[in-house]
């Protein structure tokens, strides 16, 4: 393939689509309405868990610059991943839409794990987002933004161009193989010298400074999807030096984990430092989120339970802040539930676009929350993943999960196991932890919950798998 020659950079990006952006774009040709428009950043982490930040109460990780974006801005403690995993999360994201409306329930395979304990037939599953959805990116271009896409896309395609062909103006994707120099035969930036053990993290962090500069005179939308932290556990031999012997916080104790999360936190100061050197910070959103719960075997959710790959809070609930300097309220704590859905409605509200109005957006804008005002209008939060998803050594027995579905209503959250119809009810209000479940005591509240479950199910068209596995063979 073309894109897999050795390019110089100006070229490498041309190919993923920046032809003409910068001098078409920058300068006085821009119309001053569009000018006034926010900048929108956009920081996405890949598996990094709810407490995985010093301010959702970390003490081992160290994150002074996700802190201070926190600090500057609103946080929330009952932000939602629309999946539990990546790929569905991500389509969610993008799109505003839940993953009934889109298809993608899971990454690659639903029948995952060993087919014998598999009672059932799980849902198809797409891996290739719809051309026809309209993205954020697609919907801000109609205003005259320019979008960059840089890192991880999972969301088919080839990820130099998949993210072109989704109404991303600037694409910079690898073929990831790792965190250092096995992600693909992409060249260091203009000037530089080709590192053996460059970090890909940073590397990521230096596109998107390179994009902040060269579209500065713009509405931009930067779109920084990290790699990091998901596995291979890899990171920098000096900072995981920092972590060594340092006084481990409950399960979070892994010294290159926390080098891997300290790499990324000190990409997001360079960001902001950017924002600042440049005089944007004021005109400028940024959004820190994570795609799903944390990777069980290696950190910790507590008090939440589960981890990555489960529809318990540790593999759904995560860390969220938001900054927008002058037009949100600095240090506030927001707890009322948000979920992924919601992204899309909230950066077109923020830069006064309209959604399309044949679009089926689920999500609610949360900016008059974000500024003070009343809380999002919703019936409830829903989840839907008729897949399996094997063990990962965090868990007994061979699921992470089998399919599901759940739905949280006030402070009420109900799960629904599609193998054998089992139902949990917990009060998260009174238990986070989902210790205690209470389905046998309030049966009424389960009734209610699985009758809305149900009645939402089908206005999305969301499919629950019933055929029967032939290789399904019990445990005995």
């Amino acid at each position: 393939m073309e894109s897999e020659k050795k390019l110089d950079r100006r070229e490498f990006v041309r190919l993923a689509g920046l032809a003409g952006v910068t001098m078409a774009f920058s300068g006085c040709g821009v119309p001053e309405a569009a000018r006034r428009r926010p900048n929108i950043v956009f920081i996405l982490m890949d598996d990094l868990g709810w407490r995985d930040v010093g301010f959702m109460g970390s003490r081992y990780y160290e994150t002074p610059n996700i802190d201070r974006l926190a600090r500057e801005g609103s946080f929330f403690t009952a932000a939602y991943a629309a999946a539990p995993n990546c790929a569905p999360s991500r389509a969610s994201l993008l799109t505003g839409r839940y993953t009934p409306r889109h298809g993608i329930y899971t990454v690659n395979d639903p029948a995952r794990g060993e087919a014998r304990f598999r009672k059932l037939i799980p849902t198809p599953n797409r891996t290739e987002l719809d051309p026809g959805a309209t993205t954020v990116a697609e919907a801000l271009g109609s205003a005259g933004y320019v979008s960059a896409s840089i890192g991880k896309w999972h969301l088919g395609g080839d990820p130099v161009f998949g993210p072109v062909s989704q109404g991303f103006d600037v694409n910079f994707g690898v073929r990831f193989g790792g965190h250092f120099d096995r992600w693909g035969d992409v060249p260091p930036p203009d000037g530089e010298a080709a590192a053996e053990d460059e970090y890909l993290t940073d590397r990521l962090t230096a596109e998107a400074v390179e994009f902040i500069e060269e579209n500065r005179h713009r509405p931009f939308f930067l779109y920084l999807s990290h790699y990091a932290v998901h596995t291979p556990i890899q990171a920098k031999a000096e900072m995981v030096m920092k972590y060594e012997g340092k006084e481990p916080d409950g399960g979070q104790r892994d010294p290159t984990y926390a080098a891997m999360i300290d790499s990324a936190d000190q990409g997001v100061g360079r960001i902001l430092n950017k924002l600042d050197e440049l005089g944007l910070s004021e005109d400028t959103v940024v959004f820190f989120f994570s795609d799903n719960g944390g990777f069980g075997p290696i950190t910790s959710m507590a008090p939440l339970r589960g981890s990555k790959g489960m529809l318990y809070e540790g593999g759904v609930r995560v860390p969220l802040a938001v900054r927008w300097p002058g037009r949100i309220e600095p240090g506030r704590e927001i707890a009322t539930p948000v979920h992924g859905t919601d992204f899309l409605p909230t950066i077109l509200e923020m830069a006064g676009v309209s959604i399309p109005v044949d679009e089926e957006v689920d999500g609610v804008s949360l900016l008059p929350l974000l500024q003070g005002g009343a809380a999002p209008i919703r019936d409830a939060i829903y989840w839907h993943f008729p897949a399996y998803l094997q063990s990962d050594g965090s868990v007994e027995g061979p699921w992470r999960t089998t399919p599901a579905g759940a739905i949280r209503k006030g402070d009420w959250k109900l799960i629904e196991f599609f193998e054998d119809g089992r139902l949990e009810l917990y009060n998260l209000r009174d238990d986070i932890g989902e210790e205690r479940d209470l389905a046998d005591e309030r049966p009424e509240k389960v009734e209610e919950l699985h009758a809305d479950l149900k009645a939402w199910r089908r206005r999305v068209d969301a499919p629950v798998p019933t055929e029967p596995n032939p290789e399904y063979r019990p445990i005995s």
